[in-house]
Parts: structure tokens; C-alpha cells; sequence
């Protein structure tokens, strides 16, 4: 697929729902050159438009990924997941199933810990743990809120499909971050997948008062 494509089914999954100046805003394109990509991605239906409102001229349409399109962004091993968790549950039950959740979130846990010891503020251990996740398919980003709050935004789920039939992966994924993160901070989801949403996200609140706009202690 055309590089520039690429680039725009990449800015609708990490940003959402985008008009088409914002998209040719963000490419360095065009008006016609970004409708004409656009054109052709919705010819393979992995995007679909809404017009709003616009000024003098032809309405500004607001794009947004379909199903198709967010599946350009695949469950890693989906199949084998699946395969494995229904192995888990036939054998050891739900509570050998729990037990292995549990050792996962140990283990992940003890591995963040370690890459955060290096952040001196807040907002460099949001944002370091972000680029973990992102490491491992996220998508992850930061978002500030105010002085002492962040969102981290996570805008792809590689184990989507494995969550849908296993949500102690993502109740273990709230514990991981609360406890990477330590007492100094709240964390609580705001966004949820499953629910509905176009993502998964948290909101990261500092208990500790910042020494300046944007920096954490």
C-alpha cells in the first residue's frame, strides 16, 4: 500500500475521527491530494466519512477507520492466543487461569519497575512507560491534562481478542500500572475497548505537587 495511506490509516487509529484539512494539515498535502488518497481507501472500505458543516465550498467530510480498517492493525497471534487460554481453562480451570495471569502481571511488573528507576519526574515515568507499551503494539501516547494529570492512551490492543474472552488481562493491566507507578500517583481507566471505545486509556494523576507546568516529582 502507498506509503502516504499508510499514514493516514496510522493518524486515524492514534488520533481518531479527522477532517480532511486536518489529515492534509498533517501530511504537508494538499486538500485534492489527501482526498484522492482517502478516495481510495474508502473504495477498499477500510475508511468511511461524514460530512459537517463547512464554510463557503464543499463541506469538510470527517474520516474515521471501519472495522476493516482498524483490522489493518491485527491481534498479535490471535489465534494461537485463544487456542492456548481455552487449553488453560479445559485443564487447570479458572483458578489455574488466574495463577497465570498472576505470574504474568509479576513479571511484567518487575520488568517496568526496573526501566522506570531511571525517570526523575512524574511525567518521565508516564511517559516512559509509555514507550514500553508502545514497544510491545500499543500505540501508546501522552496526553497532559493539567499540571499534575496525564492520559496514557492506548490505541491499539495487540491481545484484544484474548481479552474479550479472558478481562483479567485487563484488570491485571490496571494493577500493573498502579503498582509500576507507585503510591505517589492515582490511576484509573477512562476509556475501555470492550465498552465501546476507540481505545483503551488512563488517567495519571501526581499526588505529589509539580515544581512547574508539566514537571512531576
Amino acid at each position: 500500500m502507498n506509503d502516504r495511506r499508510l499514514q493516514l490509516l496510522h493518524i486515524l487509529k492514534t488520533l481518531g475521527p479527522r477532517s480532511t484539512s486536518s489529515l492534509a494539515n498533517r501530511l504537508e498535502m494538499t486538500l485534492a491530494g489527501t482526498r484522492k488518497h482517502l478516495k481510495l481507501l474508502e473504495r477498499d472500505k477500510l475508511v468511511a466519512s461524514s460530512g459537517i458543516a463547512g464554510g463557503v465550498g464543499r463541506p469538510d467530510l470527517v474520516w474515521r477507520l471501519t472495522e476493516t480498517g482498524h483490522n489493518r492493525f491485527p491481534d498479535t497471534h490471535e489465534t494461537l492466543t485463544l487456542d492456548l487460554i481455552g487449553a488453560i481453562r479445559s485443564v487447570f480451570g479458572e483458578a489455574g487461569l488466574d495463577k497465570l495471569i498472576a505470574t504474568r502481571e509479576g513479571e511484567t511488573t518487575t520488568r517496568y519497575v526496573r526501566a522506570l528507576s531511571s525517570a526523575s519526574s512524574a511525567r518521565q515515568k508516564i511517559e516512559h512507560l509509555a514507550e514500553l507499551r508502545s514497544e510491545e503494539g500499543y500505540m501508546a501516547q501522552v496526553e497532559q491534562v493539567d499540571d499534575r494529570t496525564w492520559r496514557l492512551a492506548e490505541n491499539h490492543c495487540p491481545v484484544c481478542a484474548a481479552a474479550r474472552v479472558c478481562q483479567g488481562l485487563c484488570r491485571s493491566e490496571l494493577a500493573i500500572f498502579r503498582k509500576v507507578l507507585g503510591k505517589s500517583f492515582t490511576v484509573e481507566r477512562d476509556e475501555y475497548l470492550l465498552d465501546g471505545a476507540r481505545r483503551c486509556s488512563y488517567l495519571v494523576q501526581s499526588l505529589v505537587p509539580s515544581s512547574g507546568p508539566g514537571n512531576g516529582s
